[in-house]
This record gives structure tokens, C-alpha cells and sequence, in this order.
């Protein structure tokens, strides 16, 4: 008989915003007549750019004709768009790369969950807490992350760097080496950020180790303090020792679009257990190329259209309109005397819930009392525990709407 893979069977029986959707719905169910805003999931509510749709219709209409016709195309993304990425993404910060060490791809998500299938089974993974629940879930998938601990929350084989308002959400560096190590800056959950000064000591500590970093700049587009870096290829060396994913999902409202990229420096290797040093960018292509038969052609476009001057007009009136959310959220959410942290350099906002309740309790009582939807902490990390997070992808008029639901309730 056929075997499946039993690391599958350790995962929690939901992922965490299926729980949030049954709570909700058994809710609508009870109060049909009550209106929910939802501030949870972080999907985007502003529609795609004029010059994405404009992209995509004169794509489409090339693949209506013979001799504009295109078929399959390069798993690692058409050059157009890895030229225009390194054009403006990357040579303005003074980062240079060819497009043989850009891959594009269906979306962030999916890159931070498949870069494991180049990895041993028994690297050390490290993880700054709380943290975005795909990178814990995909190595328990793979059997790195041991066993769940019930009365910590933890696995076994992972280790958790608190990030809690006591140590300002910096990540301590650890005190023994790991292989692998996952960093998301700006953060989701928390929305905070690291400064260059903080983001060096680790691409130090990576050099020192060789250890891998695993970067996530997918809301690097929200950065507003021009002191924090978007790229970890800013830090010198970091090429040697890192991995970045970006995404045009929030910036570009590329959700359902679904388009991103991972850069992998061709400087970077890592060893096999006789001490060969292999190129990752060689084996990532090879993972692409056998599994993954590219991004379409017409998404291709619609993501190289971002970078033309209406894009990149375009792309900063939506992430205007997200941060002024995000900016009106926290003067509310402050105004009844929460503690409220992010929201300034991230659509996040990371909420210390009031007299120490926990984070699930605190999401039923704004779910039933005030009709509004957030993200309980503790589902992103022991460390998330008594707090909850919101975002600030709504319409305006539901932030304005939720803010006042709350100032009423609290």
C-alpha cells in the first residue's frame, strides 16, 4: 500500500486563518443581521494598478496571434521583468545582480515553502517568535521541526527568538549555531522593523556560522523611515550568506494575481556531509525547472508594468491609502488606551490585548461585542500570546468604522 508522509500528520488540524473562518462563520450564523468588518487576513482591497490591466489586455491580445503567440516560457521568469527587478528593486541601492540569480515566481508564500526541498531534512531551523506560520509549517512537513511541544507551544527542533515589546521586537542573536535561520522585515505579524546596524549583526552572525538566512522583504514597499533597509543585500556579505523573497501581492495587489520572486546570489552555497560546497542558485534552478513550470506570460507583464513611471505612481497612491489605514488605526486603537506597535513602517498593526487576556479570548470578545475581526498573536507563536493583530488592507470607511466599534466597546 501507498505511505503517506507522517510529518503531515503532526500539523495542528487547522491552519490558523481556516479557525478564524469557522469562528466567523459560526458568528454570521447566529447574528445574521450583524455586519462584520474584517481586519484579519491580509488580503488587499484596493483593485490592480490602470497600467497592470492595460499590461495585461495588450499580453492577451498578443497570444490571440500567431505570430505573438508564446508557449511555454523560462521556468526562472521571462528576462523582461528579472531586467526591470534589478533596474529599479536593486542597482538604486547600490546591489548589484544578473538575471540568472532572479527567479520569479507564484508568490512568496510559495517560495519560502518550497526553498526547503534544497535542504537537508536535519538542518537547525531558527525562527524569530512570533512569526508567519508557513515557515514553521513547511518544515514540520519536512521533519525538521520535530515534535509539538503541548505545554510550550514549540517543536522540538526549532529555536524560538522572542520578539516582545520587553526587547522591542529585536530578535536576540542566539548563543549557538544554527543552519538555517528565517527573518521577515518588515515584520508580519508585528510590523516592526530592524535597523541596518541590527540586520548586520545578523548577516555577522551568519558569516561567522555559515549559517543560511532566509529573508522575507515581502512589505519592504511599505518601509517609510529611509534608514531601514529594504534589501538584506544592503548589509555587505549578506550574498554569501542569504536568500531574499519579495512579493508583488500587497504592493501591487497581486493577491489573486499571484506573482513574486526569490533572489539567490551565485556566491551562495552551502556544504553537503563530505564538505562539498554546492551553489544554491544551480540547485534552486534545478528545483524550478522540475517542478515548477513558470509564471504565465500575462502576470509576467502586468509585474514589469509596476516599474514603468505611471507603475510606480500608481503602486505609491495605494500604498499611500494603506498606510494613512494604518495611520488612522493606530491613532485609534491608541486613543483607547492600547498598546499598539507597527503600523508605521508596515500595514500590520500588533495590538497588546488589555488586563492580560489571551489572545483568543480578546478576538471572541471583538468578534461578538464589537463586530469586528482580527488575528489572534498566539496563532503566529508562543511569543504572540496576549496579543492580536489587525491590518490596515480594508476599505477606508471599514477602518473608520471598526475604530469607532471599538472606541464604543472599550
Amino acid at each position: 500500500m501507498a505511505l503517506v508522509n507522517e510529518h503531515f500528520l503532526k500539523l495542528p488540524g487547522n491552519y490558523l486563518f481556516a479557525d478564524i473562518a469557522k469562528k466567523i462563520n459560526a458568528f454570521k450564523t447566529a447574528y445574521p443581521q450583524k455586519e462584520v468588518i474584517r481586519m484579519g487576513i491580509g488580503d488587499v482591497t484596493r483593485p490592480l494598478p490602470p497600467v497592470c490591466i492595460e499590461a495585461m489586455h495588450k499580453a492577451v491580445e498578443e497570444l490571440a496571434h500567431k505570430e505573438s503567440f508564446r508557449g511555454y516560457g523560462p521556468e526562472q521568469g521571462y528576462d523582461f521583468l528579472a531586467e526591470a527587478i534589478i533596474k529599479h528593486d536593486y542597482a538604486p541601492r547600490g546591489i548589484q545582480l544578473s538575471t540568472s540569480e532572479v527567479f520569479v515566481s507564484d508568490g512568496a508564500k510559495s517560495d519560502t515553502g518550497n526553498i526547503g526541498d534544497i535542504l537537508r531534512h536535519d538542518n537547525s531551523v531558527g525562527v524569530t517568535d512570533p512569526i508567519y506560520p508557513v515557515y514553521i509549517d513547511s518544515n514540520v512537513m519536512s521533519g525538521r521541526a520535530g515534535v509539538l511541544e503541548a505545554d510550550s507551544g514549540k517543536w522540538s527542533n526549532v529555536t524560538y527568538m522572542p520578539c516582545t515589546s520587553e526587547n522591542h521586537f529585536i530578535p536576540e542573536i542566539p548563543n549557538k549555531r544554527i543552519d538555517v535561520v528565517y527573518l521577515c522585515y518588515p515584520n508580519n505579524p508585528t510590523g516592526t522593523t530592524l535597523s541596518k546596524a541590527e540586520l548586520k549583526k545578523w548577516v555577522d552572525y551568519a558569516l561567522a556560522n555559515d549559517t543560511l538566512i532566509l529573508f522575507d522583504a515581502a512589505y519592504e514597499a511599505f518601509i517609510q523611515d529611509p534608514d531601514i533597509p529594504h534589501s538584506i543585500y544592503e548589509i555587505k556579505g549578506a550574498k554569501k550568506c542569504a536568500i531574499e523573497f519579495r512579493s508583488f501581492s500587497k504592493t501591487a495587489g497581486f493577491t489573486g494575481v499571484r506573482c513574486g520572486y526569490t533572489v539567490v546570489p551565485k556566491e551562495l552555497t552551502a556544504g553537503t556531509l563530505n564538505g562539498e560546497r554546492i551553489s544554491l542558485n544551480h540547485m534552486w534552478n534545478r528545483r524550478q525547472c522540475t517542478k515548477f513550470n513558470g509564471t504565465s506570460y500575462i502576470t509576467q507583464r502586468a509585474a514589469e508594468a509596476i516599474y514603468t513611471p505611471e507603475g510606480k505612481e500608481q503602486i505609491k497612491a495605494t500604498i499611500d491609502y494603506y498606510m494613512g489605514n494604518a495611520k488612522l488605526m493606530k491613532e485609534g486603537l491608541e486613543a483607547c488606551n492600547l498598546q499598539v506597535y507597527g503600523g508605521e513602517n508596515a500595514p500590520y498593526l500588533w495590538i497588546k490585548t488589555p488586563n492580560n487576556i489571551s489572545s483568543w479570548k480578546f478576538f471572541e470578545q471583538m468578534l461578538y461585542e464589537a463586530n469586528v475581526v482580527g488575528t489572534p498573536g498566539v496563532g503566529f507563536g508562543p511569543s504572540g500570546e496576549g496579543y492580536i493583530r489587525l491590518t490596515a488592507f480594508g476599505e477606508r470607511e471599514n477602518c473608520i468604522e471598526a475604530m469607532k466599534r471599538l472606541k464604543n466597546w472599550l
